[in-house]
């Protein structure tokens, strides 16, 4: 249960990150939402699974944490990125402008920030993530992970028939141009 709940936590974590980068950087689609109710990012979620089943040694080596969780983080998102747009005809980004990238769906500037992210993630966010994961009843955890099945399988029937990532903007009061 406790993977779920590092799922879960981490996959908000990246909406906040992407949330908090897009306003920074100036970004056009400002909400960077993943999900059609669930405020989550599931590519941040697997790529900090994936980093946290790394084995000890490396998280004990700062550089060698950088490297692998770079890669870790790096084939999550290519992986995620590709069925994205075979399962469910989207893209959620696009690298193709950025230098060293494979297939618009990796580069080497985000693989180098996913490799430094990993410090805090590994240091400082994951004993915290994992005393508020502890302290969760198992049913919690249960009902949230039921809920993300739900919201997945829904927003894939959307995407699959929209073909756009803005199917996921229903909420929006007045068309995205205009916000």
């Amino acid at each position: 249960m406790i993977w779920i709940w590092y799922f879960l936590f981490y996959s908000a974590l990246g909406f906040l990150l992407e949330v908090v980068y897009t306003r920074l950087t100036g970004g056009t689609k400002r909400d960077r939402k993943c999900m059609l109710f669930l405020p989550l990012c599931p590519v941040y979620g697997v790529g900090a699974v994936g980093i946290l089943l790394l084995p000890r040694w490396i998280a004990a080596h700062p550089l060698a944490l950088i490297l692998a969780a770079g890669a870790v983080a790096t084939g999550a998102e290519y992986l995620l990125s590709w069925f994205y747009e075979r399962a469910w005809g989207v893209a959620f980004w696009d690298y193709s402008r950025l230098p060293l990238h494979i297939h618009g769906r990796v580069c080497l500037p985000f693989a180098l920030a996913w490799g430094l992210l990993s410090l805090p993630l590994i240091y400082w966010v994951q004993p915290a993530a994992q005393r508020w994961g502890e302290l969760l009843p198992g049913g919690v955890i249960t009902a949230l992970g039921l809920l993300f099945a739900v919201d997945w399988v829904l927003t894939g029937q959307v995407l699959r028939s929209s073909h756009s990532t803005q199917a996921l903007r229903w909420w929006a009061t007045a068309p995205p141009a205009e916000r």
